[in-house]
């Protein structure tokens, strides 16, 4: 976290704002004081009123009493426009792009409809240099239309499009809740930023650990109300931070029943083999055990999201098989899907899974109206059902038949699609970025809930950008990268820090391979790069010369150092080469660590012990020149031999 600024005028004060909807109150006496130059973290659990104070101050809504102040002025913004043109902006939570228009159109937007001639050539240079600010110029195409963007790619033009308006006071509402590890520290950067430059910028999260990593004051929320204005982060810890959003404590949220241990897997319920959905799905293979909950990591792009509608016919296959209960299928639309057992909550919510002119009670039944047959609704069936998931979920009862399911908090919405999909016992659910955008105390129930049905034998797949999460609820991860499932490992296996050096897209690890394909060829060897951890590692990428040694691994797997050719080696990480006791080949180990300190793992070089050796010192030092931010992965190639 960055220092504290020192105490400065607040540049916007906003003081018993009220705000009522229908009969919800949502806001009931909140506040906010906020500072140029810092990160204000809002906080507060689902239905906190966090959101709506957010869209009041970024002229979405109108307050209906309360003083807000901006620059020492009174505030009181009637339509977005005019709070951008006073000089606050927000990145909204659920996005708000225009669907026909371009990357580029959406991100300036607010200046197409401002008179006068625009230079499409400078708005893309614009563009290209906000995304390379947070480190995706290359991974969004500018001239795509925002329908074809996935939702992880539809936030990033929301953050470009704030950046673009520069003004003095930016809300960040839930602005990582689709974003990967390296991609929440490319946005920190640009914050980081932004608050050196004398912004003041709110940061709306349910993410404790991004809260300490950012801000330097919060502002904590509870039913409408301010409970706590502006206290030092520093000041704070996890355990104060849930206490004063829901008003107790809570146990590690992660915390398995019993002996901590995963229970027993049952026999494959989905097995997926080569499946293939061009341009994002390119080779993707899995299995699924009953009672197991299987998580899909990756990097937004990977092909996570496609690969789930892919299975669930929402997006054509070309290759590829699947058999569900030992059965093969080959659903072409999300009915023939429904009808075979499958289930899937999708990560949009807004776009995918609500129906906002329908009650609760109708939303968390329309999978059920898509899998009856016969005449009517057949709610009546499904009654007693509803009323158990209504208790299971901690949903309130009294408003399952309230008008629109849109007053709900976000929290309450995604219950509400979970159980929808509960009602109709599916053999397997995959559920796409379930918590996105709710509080730690719906997490914790959601998490519950998971483990529950996993352990009455449904197959779980969880897709989620949060490492920690993905790592806290799966018993196994499959990595995917580039379209592709690259890893198959036991979460136990892994942290967040291998899970993201396994994620890397294998374009951004052509330096690696490049060294590794060099290494072998020039010294006729065997060349990988694995992460070591104790007595055990996991192979990240390998590459060989015809004939050389095998030194036992293979890319994406993990092994025991007993189960290698070379466990003397990896035991000892000696520098220079170690003989195996059987002679079958000698191996050279280098650490490699990145320009911040940070473990990258060893890259191996093993050969036949026979042959001419190089020079060790020589070999190691080239390797980590190569992989320094400099190296071109040349200068390894050509250490003479001893």
């Amino acid at each position: 976290m960055g220092a504290a600024p020192a105490i400065s005028p607040p540049l916007l004060v906003a003081a018993g704002v009220e705000k009522t909807f229908d009969r919800t109150r949502a806001l009931a006496g909140a506040g906010l004081t906020l500072r140029p130059g810092e990160v204000h973290g809002l906080l507060g659990a689902n239905g906190a009123g966090k959101s709506t104070l957010s869209k009041v101050l970024a002229g979405h809504v109108l307050p209906d009493r309360g003083e807000i102040r901006l620059a020492e002025r009174p505030f009181r913004a009637a339509s977005p426009r005019e709070a951008m043109e006073a000089g606050v902006g927000i990145v909204m939570q659920e996005t708000s792009l225009a669907p026909d228009l371009t990357v580029v159109e959406n991100i300036f937007l607010p200046e197409l409809g401002r008179p006068g001639l625009l230079s499409r050539g400078r708005l893309r240079r614009r563009a290209r240099d906000l995304l390379a600010r947070l480190g995706h110029d290359h991974a969004l195409p500018l001239d795509a239309e925002a329908r074809d963007l996935s939702a992880a790619q539809r936030q990033l033009v929301e953050i470009a499009k704030a950046l673009a308006l520069d003004t003095p006071v930016l809300i960040f509402d839930e602005p990582t809740a689709s974003l990967s590890p390296s991609e929440v520290e490319s946005l920190f950067a640009v914050m980081d930023r932004l608050r050196r430059d004398g912004h003041a910028l709110v940061f709306v999260s349910h993410r404790l650990e991004e809260v300490f990593a950012i801000t330097d004051r919060v502002t904590i929320m509870r039913e409408g109300r301010t409970v706590a204005d502006a206290i030092e982060t520093a000041s704070l810890s996890q355990a104060d931070l849930v206490r004063h959003m829901v008003g107790q404590e809570l146990g590690f949220i992660y915390a398995r029943s019993g002996d901590g241990a995963p229970g027993p897997r049952g026999d494959v319920v989905l097995a997926v083999e080569g499946l293939r959905a061009p341009p994002a799905v390119v080779d993707v293979s899995f299995r699924v055990h009953r009672g197991e909950i299987l998580g899909l990591g990756g990097l937004v792009g990977a092909g996570r999201s496609e690969t789930a509608e892919a299975l669930f016919g929402l997006r054509p296959r070309t290759a590829g098989r699947i058999t569900l209960n030992g059965r093969a299928i080959a659903p072409r639309k999300p009915a023939e899907a429904v009808a075979l057992g499958l289930g899937f909550v999708a990560e949009d919510r807004r776009r995918q899974s609500l129906v906002p002119d329908l009650s609760v009670r109708e939303n968390l039944l329309l999978a059920h109206l898509g899998a009856h047959r016969g005449f009517g609704t057949g709610y009546r069936a499904r009654e007693a059902a509803v009323d158990r998931l209504v208790a299971r979920l901690g949903l309130p009862a009294d408003r399952m038949a309230q008008g629109s399911i849109l007053a709900f908090s976000g929290g309450m919405q995604q219950k509400v699609v979970i159980a929808r999909w509960l009602l109709l016992e599916p053999a397997v659910l995959i559920l796409d970025e379930p918590t996105k955008g709710v509080d730690i105390a719906t997490r914790a129930s959601i998490y519950a809930i998971l483990r529950e049905i996993a352990a009455e034998g449904v197959g779980v797949v969880l897709i989620s950008s949060d490492f920690e999460e993905l790592l806290g609820l799966s018993d196994r991860i499959v990595v995917l990268s580039d379209g592709r499932s690259i890893a198959d490992l036991p979460s136990a296996r892994l942290d967040e820090a291998k899970l993201t050096l396994l994620a890397a897209p294998r374009t951004s690890m052509a330096r690696s391979a490049a060294l590794l394909e060099g290494l072998a060829g020039a010294h006729r060897a065997s060349a990988f790069w694995a992460l070591i951890d104790g007595d055990g590692l996991i192979c990240l990428g390998s590459a060989a010369a015809a004939g050389a040694p095998d030194p036992g691994l293979r890319p994406g797997e993990a092994f025991r150092a007993e189960e290698t050719r070379i466990p003397t080696a990896l035991a000892a990480r000696r520098d220079g080469f170690v003989d195996e006791p059987d002679g079958g080949c000698a191996t050279l180990l280098t650490p490699v660590r990145s320009a911040h300190g940070h473990d990258l793992g060893w890259i191996g070089l093993t050969l036949d012990p026979a042959a001419p050796r190089p020079d060790a010192a020589g070999v190691r030092a080239a390797i980590k020149a190569a992989m320094s931010p400099a190296g071109t992965g040349s200068d390894a190639l050509g250490s003479s031999p001893s």
